[in-house]
């Protein structure tokens, strides 16, 4: 990983390091609009390195603009490596273009099962270079592309080790233009990953599997602990001064290393029923329009879709691991004062901070009601592989239980 204001101006001369000759910066409109994507082009093409810029990467990426991306790539290259320049749409689309081009098959071979054939890829991929411009996802530093399956309306992803970009550019200067809603959504984003790999299943409990068959996602352990506790506490002093000022570069600075540091963290322990339950809720939105997203479709960002549930959630996880939910309550908010159920401070923590930055309350606020609990249940068990990682066991009733408590937060 190379951090810090400035360092996308050396991508260039990163790419000459791998020996590229011929480069594909993937990017979508919105950020291309900003100038970033054809000033890193350019920046990249003094090293005497061919950049052509792609801006078709679709906001919460689907298979079928994913599709599109692929067969641009596959119909203009080679490459010699790829260039993600954008928040995790786009960083995900380039991981599955490097997926895609290097090896044969289609999206949905490679596709996590039981949603796809879960194949594993069978080439080396080439170098990707990723670039972000929003604050959350920490797609940069993890094995994993999500996207959305049209036909089934799930979300689900990609998860292999090869997918894991070869060098992360963190520069903050390309986040100030990130408006405030995107910066809430983003940050909760962060806050779930770290979270949750935090409370995560410990990695000690997990049976013994041969190398070939294991998992990125391994469980709470020191490692990923280390960079938890670090977002948190990033996430406690900057979030609020982040959405409140766009320009404060201490507090984006402050961001872009958190969302890294927890993408370092939960791309190893992995995530669990919040995120599993932000699939369904994202791919069956019907008609929720967020501030600060492009307009043309409903969606419920990737960030606020898991948060919606996540007081819920920890609320229901919380006598699995006591401790590391309080750990994780005064990590982010060291200063508030809560002397009820203890079951319930993570929780009041959270609902407390997502009214502050503007969250919508509840599941409710984004347009889902009792009536389709049934249906994002049924979402969210095809997410076996985020599940596994809760630290407690949720049956289908008690994802029932935690959609249900989610309608309305507050």
């Amino acid at each position: 990983m190379k951090y810090g204001s400035g360092s996308s101006d050396e991508i260039g001369y990163d790419l000459t390091q791998y020996g590229a000759r011929r480069v594909l910066v993937l990017t979508d409109p919105g950020v291309a609009a900003t100038g970033w994507p054809r000033r890193i082009a350019d920046g990249i093409a003094r090293y005497g390195v061919e950049a052509v810029v792609f801006d078709g990467v679709h906001v919460e990426p689907t298979d079928v603009s994913m599709g599109k991306a692929v067969d641009y790539a596959r119909g203009h290259g080679p490459w010699d490596a790829f260039v993600a320049v954008g928040g995790g749409s786009s960083i995900d689309t380039a991981k599955a273009v490097n997926l895609l081009t290097s090896n044969d098959g289609e999206l949905m071979d490679y596709v996590n099962a039981p949603v796809g054939g879960g194949r594993a890829p069978s080439a080396p991929l080439k170098p990707l270079v990723a670039v972000p411009t929003t604050t959350g996802t920490g797609a940069e530093s993890t094995t994993v592309c999500v996207l959305d399956v049209l036909s089934l309306r799930v979300k689900s992803g990609i998860s292999h080790l090869r997918l894991r970009p070869t060098l992360a550019v963190v520069d903050p200067r390309l986040t100030v233009s990130q408006p405030a809603a995107v910066t809430a959504a983003s940050g909760m984003d962060i806050l779930c990953h770290a979270a949750e790999s935090y409370t995560a299943k410990p990695y000690t409990s997990f049976a013994r599997k041969r190398p070939e068959e294991r998992v990125p996602y391994c469980g709470a352990n020191p490692l990923a602990d280390m960079f938890a506790e670090e977002s948190l506490r990033l996430l406690s002093r900057s979030l609020v001064a982040a959405v409140t000022d766009g320009s404060d570069l201490r507090a984006r600075e402050d961001m872009a290393l958190a969302a890294t540091f927890a993408g370092l963290g939960f791309g190893n322990a992995g995530v669990h029923i919040p995120h599993a339950n932000a699939y369904p809720v994202a791919g069956q939105v019907r008609e929720f329009h967020p501030e600060g997203y492009p307009g043309d479709e409903p969606m419920v960002p990737h960030g606020m879709a898991v948060s919606l549930t996540a007081p819920a959630a920890f609320r229901f996880t919380f006598e699995a691991a006591p401790e590391r939910h309080l750990r994780v309550a005064r990590l982010l908010a060291p200063e508030f004062e809560w002397s009820g159920d203890a079951a319930e401070h993570l929780p009041a923590v959270l609902r407390d901070l997502m009214r502050r930055i503007g969250i919508p309350n509840g599941i409710g606020a984004v347009g889902f009601g009792l009536s389709d609990v049934d249906s994002l249940v049924s979402g969210t068990v095809k997410q076996q592989r985020l599940l596994a990682t809760a630290p407690r066991e949720p049956s289908e009733e008690d994802l029932a239980g935690i959609l249900r408590e989610s309608v309305e937060l507050w």
